[in-house]
Parts: structure tokens; C-alpha cells; sequence
């Protein structure tokens, strides 16, 4: 749905929060949740779709006239995707997913020809004129990069997608853009270190692989890549490495990064020094890695790669810290239970206008776990609550 000022920001709901890797599961997820939505935040508006397409529905709707078919479908039902969730690639809900959902990584061609793909599906789907963003993996897992070449690696085969983006552009006139989404214990997982990537690797070696292999000239590679790749702006994650939302966009800003796309998450917070770390047990659970930074008191931070580790070290270090955040997405509109509180206080009138007065369009609500959230804090129903996350942040983009 259009929002914001003068209605220059598109704003959705992330549909990975629905199972489903077949085209035909995501289909009928939308017609299930999607027209009660609509009719709550957004009456007799067209809708926008942040679509989540693994490979399997992907490798099906290249098949007979799929993909056409779902253009009629968004047409008739006035629906308008504008974004995909292109970070998981295989099945994202009901088996344990944990690191596996960095897999491919972008050293390998299947991540890249999975995500061109995505690239040309949106191209399809977009209006004449139009513009589509795609949200990725941050490089790999850190601890499978161990060696210089190997981001070098990732840098050519992000080049070969901006570059058929770049062409996709030509042809069709829609622009596609890829935003890599730092994540924490990723190759990438803070501002400073995205921008250092972008700067010393991608923008270097990405520009002599076009060079070489596309015959652009220098110029030309650099605005191609400038134009297509950027960042995905994820305010649960950046949260979690204790960074400045506002700040952070700022930096992207300044370094001349296209921020692909904003999305709109909260990540579960405690007090250490209370029974913090006793309540965090009911988040316990086997589908998704639940990293956790703790804040000390000398400023540093602690770190564990997922929830039972931290669990059993951290509250011995209790004293040492002042917060813990755990990369938990709870809901928007969650006000905290107990010694339980969220990141939404990092989401601030301050981060909300530089938003607003940002060049970024694209806005994605990505509250994915509901189906994992303790019983104690569930909301009602799926539906309700994708609302209650809309009423939410609606008012604080269009202040």
C-alpha cells in the first residue's frame, strides 16, 4: 500500500511469516490473510505484496504460463508485489533451519542464478516504470569465510547479478535492485562492516570483473553496481549490534549506498541483572538460530550464536552487562511481559523521519514467528495480528 509522505513509500508485510514453499501454498496464504488485511489498514486501496519465493516455487513458475497466470491474479485481486524475501532459498518453516538458511551463499552460482531469477519474476510483475527491490543473504556465515579470495568470490557473482539486473532495466524499463541484509555472527553484520565490503571489495572487484568480462568501462560498472546492489535495511538486526538506527542510515547515505529496502522487525531484549535470562527459555525452540548480543558495561559486546548457549553462560556474566538482545523477532506492537521487553524503543521519531526523508521506497514489515512465539506472548490469530502490526507502524510513517 502506498504510505508515507505524498504516498512516496510502499509499504508491505513480509509473507515469509506464512508456510508454504510451492507457488500454490503462497497462493493461498494471500487469499486466506491478505483481503482481511486489506479491509482493516488499507480499504478499497491496492495492496502491496512483500513475496517470499524459494526455489520451488520459483523453478515452478517458470513452468507453462504460470507466471502469467499470477500477473492476471495480482491484476483482478488489484495486488501489486513489489519486494521478495530472496534470503531463504530452501524450506523456511517446519524443520529446523538454523544456519542452513545462509545456504547457498554468494559464493556460489546457485545463489546468484536464484536470485537473478527472482530478478526477472519481478520484472514481469512490476507496472511499466517500475521499481522492485530483493533482499539476500549478508555474504555467507562468518565462520565459513576464512580466507580473502573467498570474498572476492562473492563480489563477482554479485556483480554478474547487478549486471543482469542492469539489462533487465534495459529491456523492460522496470528497475530491480538486491539489497544484502547484515545479520549478526554473518560475513556482514554491521553498517561499518557493510560499507568496508561495498567500498574495498565489491566496488573494486565487482567493477574489474565487469570490465573484464562485460567490456564496460569503469564508469559504467561502478553506476551499474551502485544502481542494482545495495543494503536491506533491517532495524532488529542492526538493534542487536547496539548501532543507531537513524545513524546507520545516515552512514549508508553518506558512502553512496542504495538502501534497497527497510524492514521493520523488533528483537526480544531483557535485563540481565533480573530473571531475565529465565524467561528467554520459552524462546527456546528448533526451527530458527536465535543469535544474542549483551551489551557490558565497558561497552563491548557479548555474543553466543544462539539462544541455549547464552542461556547456559550468561547469566554468570550478569553483572558485567547492562541489556541482552536476542535475535527473536516478536511482534511490532509487543509491550513487553515481565522482565521481557523489545528493540522497539530503538525504532525513534529521529530513525522515522530520516526514513521518511530517505531516498528508500520500499518498506517491509518482517515479523516471521508467530508460529514459534511462546504461548505466553502470542497474539490471537495470524490475521489479527498482522493488523495490529500495520496500525502500528502506520501512524510513525506518516507523521
Amino acid at each position: 500500500m502506498k504510505t508515507g509522505p505524498d504516498g512516496r513509500l510502499d509499504l508491505a508485510y513480509c509473507l515469509n511469516v506464512h508456510p508454504g514453499e510451492s507457488w500454490a501454498e503462497n497462493v493461498e496464504a494471500m487469499q486466506t490473510h491478505v483481503p482481511a488485511v486489506r479491509e482493516a489498514v488499507a480499504p478499497g486501496m491496492a495492496f502491496g505484496l512483500g513475496l517470499r519465493v524459494g526455489s520451488r516455487a520459483l523453478r515452478e513458475l517458470r513452468e507453462g504460463n504460470a507466471r502469467a497466470e499470477a500477473a492476471d491474479w495480482f491484476r483482478q485481486a488489484d495486488l501489486y508485489p513489489f519486494t521478495i524475501n530472496g534470503f531463504p532459498y530452501g524450506e523456511f518453516h517446519r524443520a529446523s533451519v538454523k544456519e542452513t538458511v545462509y545456504q547457498p551463499d554468494w559464493q556460489t552460482a546457485e545463489r546468484r542464478d536464484y536470485t537473478i531469477g527472482l530478478g526477472g519474476l519481478l520484472a514481469d510483475w512490476l507496472p511499466e516504470g517500475g521499481e522492485g527491490s530483493i533482499s539476500t543473504v549478508p555474504g555467507s556465515y562468518a565462520v565459513w569465510i576464512t580466507r580473502p579470495d573467498q570474498a572476492g568470490a562473492m563480489a563477482r557473482n554479485l556483480a554478474e547479478t547487478a549486471l543482469a539486473f542492469a539489462r533487465l532495466e534495459e529491456t523492460t524499463g522496470r528497475l530491480v535492485h538486491l539489497g544484502l541484509e547484515p545479520e549478526p555472527d554473518c560475513f556482514l553484520q554491521t553498517t561499518a562492516e557493510t560499507i568496508r565490503f561495498f567500498e574495498e571489495v565489491l566496488l573494486r572487484e565487482g567493477t574489474a570483473h565487469l570490465v573484464q568480462t562485460a567490456g564496460m568501462d569503469r564508469g559504467r560498472a561502478e553506476t551499474v553496481l551502485r544502481r542494482h546492489a545495495g543494503v536491506c535495511f533491517d532495524t532488529c538486526h542492526l538493534a542487536l549490534q547496539e548501532e543507531n538506527l537513524a545513524d546507520s542510515f545516515r552512514a549508508f547515505g553518506r558512502a553512496g549506498l542504495r538502501i534497497s529496502k527497510v524492514q521493520i522487525s523488533c528483537a526480544l531484549e531483557i535485563d540481565p541483572a533480573s530473571e531475565g535470562w529465565e524467561a528467554l527459555r520459552p524462546f527456546v525452540e528448533p526451527v530458527y538460530l536465535h543469535q544474542v548480543k549483551a551489551l557490558r558495561r565497558d561497552g563491548g559486546l557479548a555474543s553466543w550464536p544462539d539462544l541455549p548457549p547464552a542461556l547456559e553462560d550468561g547469566p554468570a556474566l550478569s553483572e558485567e552487562l547492562r541489556r541482552a538482545r536476542v535475535h527473536f523477532h516478536v511482534p511490532l506492537f509487543f509491550g513487553g511481559a515481565g522482565p521481557l521487553r523489545s528493540t522497539s524503543s530503538t525504532l525513534t521519531p529521529e530513525f522515522f523521519e530520516v526514513l521518511r526523508r530517505g531516498d528508500c521506497r520500499h518498506v517491509e514489515i518482517e515479523t516471521y514467528t508467530f508460529d514459534v512465539l511462546p504461548a505466553s506472548i502470542k497474539p490471537a490469530t495470524l490475521t489479527e495480528s498482522l493488523i495490529r502490526e500495520y496500525q502500528w507502524l502506520l501512524p510513525r510513517l506518516r507523521e
